[in-house]
C-alpha cells in the first residue's frame, strides 16, 4: 500500500498462501507487485518512501504491468485452486483491518469470496503482551521487510508460535470446557 488510507492511496502488492488447519502451507504462494502512477507514488509519506524504497519494491511498482484487475484475477484464480467453496477462506495475518479495507475498495470480488470473520495474529500478539509476558518476550524475531509475501511468512510463524506457547490444550475436555463456559457466564451476565 501507499498508506494507510484506501480513499488516497492504492494498493501496490498483494500476496497470499493457503495453509491447512495446522498451517501448513499448501505451496509457495503468490506475490504480485501492482503498477501505481507517479502521482499515486508521490502520496506516499516519508516513511513509506522509504520503507518502499529500500525493500526495492519502489522500483518494481514502476516496473510491473499488472493493474489491479489482474492482480485481483489472479490473487482470486489461486485462492479458488486451493478453496474452491466461496466464503471458507478467512483473510489472516498480522493487523489486518486496513489489509480487508483495501482489499474491500480495490478487489471486490476477492473480498466477496472470502469468509466475513478474519484471524487477526496481532490479537493474540496483545492477549499474550498483557496475560503471558514471557510468551510475548519469547516470540520469534520478525524481518521487518515490509514486504507482503515475507509479511505473511512471518504471520504463519507467529501464529504456529502462539499455538505452541499459549494455546497449548489441543483438545480440553467437556467438563473443562462447560466449567470454563459457566465460569465465563456468570462472571459476565447478559
Amino acid at each position: 500500500m501507499t498508506g494507510l488510507d484506501p480513499d488516497q492511496h492504492v494498493l501496490v502488492e498483494i500476496a497470499v498462501i493457503v495453509t491447512d488447519a495446522d498451517l501448513t502451507p499448501l505451496d509457495e504462494g503468490l506475490d504480485v507487485v501492482i503498477h501505481a502512477t507517479e502521482r499515486d507514488l508521490d502520496r506516499m509519506d516519508a516513511v513509506v518512501t522509504k520503507m518502499h524504497g529500500e525493500s526495492g519494491l519502489t522500483e518494481q511498482i514502476r516496473a510491473s504491468d499488472f493493474t489491479l484487475e489482474e492482480a485481483e484475477e489472479q490473487v482470486l484464480e489461486y485462492v479458488k485452486k486451493h478453496v474452491p467453496t466461496a466464503g471458507v477462506a478467512p483473510l489472516a495475518g498480522n493487523s489486518i483491518s486496513v489489509d480487508r479495507k483495501f482489499i474491500t475498495r480495490y478487489m471486490p470480488h476477492l473480498d466477496q469470496y472470502l469468509h466475513y470473520r478474519m484471524i487477526d495474529v496481532s490479537s493474540l500478539k496483545e492477549l499474550a503482551r498483557r496475560w503471558y509476558p514471557h510468551v510475548y518476550n519469547g516470540q520469534p524475531a520478525k524481518g521487518m521487510t515490509h514486504r507482503a509475501l515475507a509479511d505473511i511468512k512471518e504471520s504463519i510463524r507467529e501464529l504456529d508460535y502462539y499455538r505452541r506457547a499459549m494455546l497449548v490444550e489441543a483438545d480440553p475436555a467437556n467438563a473443562d470446557v462447560n466449567a470454563a463456559a459457566k465460569a465465563a457466564t456468570e462472571r459476565f451476565p447478559i
